[in-house]
């Protein structure tokens, strides 16, 4: 089996305490090993063993691949002037969603198809060796159907947001259309995910209604995930705690008690600054999740209204800057972090028997995410043990 040395790394995050320095495991002037698949062996670049492949990386920081756990990438349209409309001073409100409802409807398969694929390719030449893909633009059967169908055809970490908001033939009957979810779409479209997920919010669903979706999720195989106090502080993340979901997403209007909840429960708060960016509304209180013992991940959120960025290193350097999160929590959050919302032990590492996802930066330390915002620092990806991409 055909295996890769990655040597002469300057910095090397490797997510294991017991491989380095701190939570993230630090080493410097270190090697990576990958057979095919997985990481095989970690340690200094002079004791690095030979490899049929040999890769000197002159110095440059080495980290696990990104893990995007919150995209919106099955859609057709954009919503450029909504954003310059929202810039000079309309508030968001959600309800721009049913303009990419409508253009989603209209949209062919294969359109479809080819924006997915535009923006998974983005993703990746960000970094993200991993990226969760929902729907939640079609809301039809045959729409939700289609949605995650396709979005199957590039990744494993399918989620049915079908109920993102009431669509425009259900207007004020939110009942009804949940309903229609809970009976029709989601046996049909389950097969075709791993996740169920649900808009918790003012002008979505409230919690009985959320409740309803992620209870008939849960009961189809589904596991939940929840859109939670993205605009004001409601039942979002209790609701997440009490079903055991994998992650409450947004959290950026959180009372005393929720983030207790979120403490005492293995469900990841899942920060998205990009939207918070977007659309000027206020940022989560990171360091009081962090503070108070909370799993953190960061999201790009990418989506056509709110956030439409693939970079999770433009989200490093959110965090950083306006969450108030330090460096390396933020590089923690966008790698382990981001693993452990999709459950997953098998990435956002860098340690021997995990899959073989690293990301190679132009820059000694991976403090330069943040430190030089807005620069294409990522030079090499590497996903399951292949070269993905090279500048």
């Amino acid at each position: 089996m055909p295996t890769t040395a990655l040597t002469d790394i300057g910095t090397l995050v490797t997510n294991d305490p017991a491989l380095g320095d701190g939570p993230l495991g630090i080493r410097r002037d270190a090697a990576v090993v990958f057979d095919d698949k997985t990481v095989v062996w970690v340690g200094d670049s002079a004791a690095a063993p030979a490899a049929d492949t040999g890769v000197d990386l002159g110095g440059r920081a080495v980290l696990p691949g990104f893990v995007e756990t919150h995209s919106h990438l099955v859609f057709a349209g954009d919503r450029a002037e909504e954003f310059a409309a929202r810039m000079a001073g309309r508030p968001y409100g959600a309800g721009g969603i049913r303009t990419t409802i409508e253009a989603t409807r209209a949209a062919t398969d294969e359109q479809l198809a080819a924006n997915v694929a535009r923006l998974m390719d983005e993703s990746l030449r960000a970094g993200s060796t991993t990226v969760e893909c929902k729907s939640g633009y079609g809301q039809t059967v045959a729409d939700e159907l289609r949605s995650v169908v396709i979005a199957g055809r590039f990744t494993d970490e399918v989620t049915l947001l079908a109920a993102h908001v009431p669509p425009p033939e259900y207007a004020g009957r939110a009942d009804d259309y949940v309903a229609m979810v809970c009976a029709e779409m989601i046996p049909l479209c389950a097969p075709h995910a791993r996740w169920i997920d649900v808009f918790c919010e003012q002008g979505a669903f409230d919690r009985e209604q959320a409740h309803a979706v992620l209870s008939a999720g849960i009961a189809h195989g589904l596991v939940p995930r929840v859109h939670g106090n993205q605009l004001h502080q409601g039942p979002g993340v209790q609701l997440a705690v009490e079903l055991g979901a994998a992650s409450v997403d947004h959290v950026a209007h959180v009372s005393a008690a929720d983030i207790d909840a979120l403490a005492g429960s293995e469900t990841v708060a899942t920060l998205l600054p990009g939207a918070d960016f977007c659309t000027r509304n206020s940022y989560p209180d990171a360091r009081a999740l962090l503070d108070a013992g909370v799993t953190v991940a960061l999201g790009a959120d990418c989506n056509p209204g709110t956030s439409y960025t693939t970079s999770l290193p433009f989200c490093i350097a959110l965090a950083v800057r306006d969450l108030r999160m330090t460096p390396d929590e933020a590089v923690w959050a966008a790698t382990a972090g981001g693993a452990q919302a999709l459950r997953r032990t098998d990435i956002g590492a860098l340690r021997p028997g995990v899959r073989a996802d690293a990301i190679a930066l132009d820059a000694p330390s991976h403090l330069h995410l943040a430190y030089r915002p807005g620069v294409p620092l990522i030079s090499q990806v590497w996903r399951g043990g292949v070269l993905a991409y090279s500048k």
